[in-house]
């Protein structure tokens, strides 16, 4: 990590443990976001799950299990923040999880929140 205040501790691609990555995408809200995340990397404004506002700081919340469980990165970007999937670090550490768990339609059968 540098030593700019602007960035946030990530767990090392070797460190991820797939209960915690489970347990973050257990959620619908995360696991929504991490399905937008594959399409690219977001700025944290455009991270609201679709279907409904939530609150700022349910969503800094739900971005934080993310990003310490290892699912996403969360780096500064000018003078906002951009949220991206941890594709290949997920995908080296626990192979084809990211496609099960990822799937669109596992997304459309979640339970609307």
């Amino acid at each position: 990590m540098s030593g700019s205040s602007r960035e946030m501790p990530h767990p090392d691609a070797a460190d991820l443990v797939l209960t915690d990555v489970l347990f973050a995408l257990s959620d619908p809200a995360r696991l929504e976001l991490a399905c937008r995340l594959t399409e690219g990397p977001l700025e944290v404004a455009a991270c609201h799950p679709v279907g409904g506002e939530i609150p700022k700081s349910t969503l800094s919340h739900h971005l934080k299990t993310l990003r310490e469980a290892g699912v996403v990165r969360n780096e500064p970007y000018g003078r906002q923040r951009r949220v991206s999937l941890r594709r290949d670090d997920l995908e080296s550490r626990f192979p084809g999880l990211l496609a099960a768990v990822l799937s669109p339609a596992l997304v459309e059968a979640s339970p609307p929140r």
